[in-house]
């Protein structure tokens, strides 16, 4: 596995944790960096307005995708950067009115580490527990509000059981209940359709290197109207993004975003049907060949020491369902670590054992299927 030329008989199965960049992507990314180079804010220059016109087409390629204005996205380094600007934001904008924050136990650390932060300084969070499904419970989030309850954290698909939150629930609550509504959706966007209006949601985190677009550029959305959300900027420096969020914008990752963003528009259809069609047949052949398997909101296949978040490549041309098994039933623990492989910590919230989590890619589709029909049938 350490050749490089064997990635030609390898199975990239892990596009939760990142996906390679659509080389449509890339080809327009590519001027930025020797023709197109001028900083976005410097404006007093040809450079720096032709920067900030492609900043502003990306700006609206998002909104697009999110049916919302251009002037709600702001751009950050990535969902990790997007997730702490909204969450201490409003804590920190809103102190006054309440100290009271709701998120839930499976959250990405990007979410939860802020919230233990807020936590440590002061700040109540409630830590909602999710059922077996990997679902919460609607009654018990309405429970948990109370008078001091500023916000509401909620991912709208988990990053390792796939499972999907009633978010548009969560917002009509929210919105009854005058709380603001943020949600983690680095593995929605552009998987599933999203309308921040329809959703009641306020803040909502985007990453690009989860479909199909650069790493180190992401985005926030931050509501302007009915209500208007204020932050408090967590990076002082110029008062770039509307004074949330100084810095110099990476022209070319924000390019590069604004392109997958419309390409996630445009083909999200087609491109869902197809990934379900691998998904589907990938799962038959799982549970056809293994004796255990458990079917959840996104499937899971059983494995004693296997963890959702291992990164497993498969070889095509010796792998068969035999020998995978065997696989997991062979690793073990590490001498100096509790698992070598780190348990899953939704999956062992949801109440469930170990799982393998697994997400095709869309953008070689044609590759895909080409690989996938070289595996064994049994």
């Amino acid at each position: 596995m350490g050749n490089k030329t064997a990635k030609d008989s390898v199975i990239y199965m892990d596009n939760h944790a990142t996906t390679p960049i659509d080389p449509r992507v890339l080809e327009e990314m590519l001027p930025t960096f020797t023709v197109t180079f001028g900083n976005a804010a410097s404006r007093n220059h040809a450079y720096g307005w032709e920067a900030e016109d492609l900043v502003d087409q990306a700006r609206d390629r998002i909104a697009r995708l999110l049916n919302c204005t251009s002037k709600e996205i702001i751009f950050t380094s990535g969902a990790t950067e997007s997730n702490n600007l909204a969450i201490k934001g409003v804590a920190q904008m809103y102190r006054e009115k309440g100290n009271h924050i709701i998120t839930v136990v499976t959250e990405h650390k990007a979410v939860l580490d802020p919230c233990k932060r807020l936590e440590s300084e002061g700040f109540e969070v409630t830590w909602l527990p999710v059922r077996r499904d990997g679902l919460i419970d609607m009654n018990q989030l309405a429970d948990s509000i109370t008078d001091k309850t500023i916000l509401v954290s909620i991912m709208t698909a988990n990053n390792e059981i796939g499972v999907i939150q009633p978010i548009e629930q969560i917002g009509r609550l929210c919105k009854e209940k005058d709380v603001l509504f943020h949600t983690d959706a680095t593995q929605a966007v552009g998987k599933i359709p999203l309308n921040v209006e329809a959703m009641g949601i306020d803040l909502l985190s985007v990453s690009a290197h989860k479909l199909y677009g650069p790493k180190g550029a992401g985005a926030l959305y931050v509501r302007r109207r009915k209500p208007r959300v204020r932050l408090t900027c967590q990076m002082d420096g110029g008062g770039h993004e509307r004074g949330m969020r100084s810095g110099t914008l990476n022209v070319s990752g924000i390019v590069g975003l604004g392109k997958a963003c419309d390409l996630a528009r445009e083909e999200m259809q087609e491109e869902s049907s197809h990934l379900s069609a691998l998904r589907d047949r990938l799962q038959s052949r799982f549970t056809s060949s293994w004796m255990r398997s458990i079917s959840m909101a996104a499937w899971s296949i059983a494995c004693p020491a296997i963890s959702t978040s291992a990164s497993l490549m498969l070889k095509v041309n010796r792998c068969s369902w035999e020998s995978m098994m065997w696989l997991c039933l062979q690793v073990r623990p590490a001498p100096r670590h509790p698992w070598n492989l780190l348990m899953s910590f939704v999956l062992s919230e949801s109440g469930m054992n170990w799982r393998i989590r697994r997400s095709a890619s869309g953008w070689d589709g044609s590759i895909q299927r080409k690989k996938l029909t070289m595996w064994p049938t049994r």
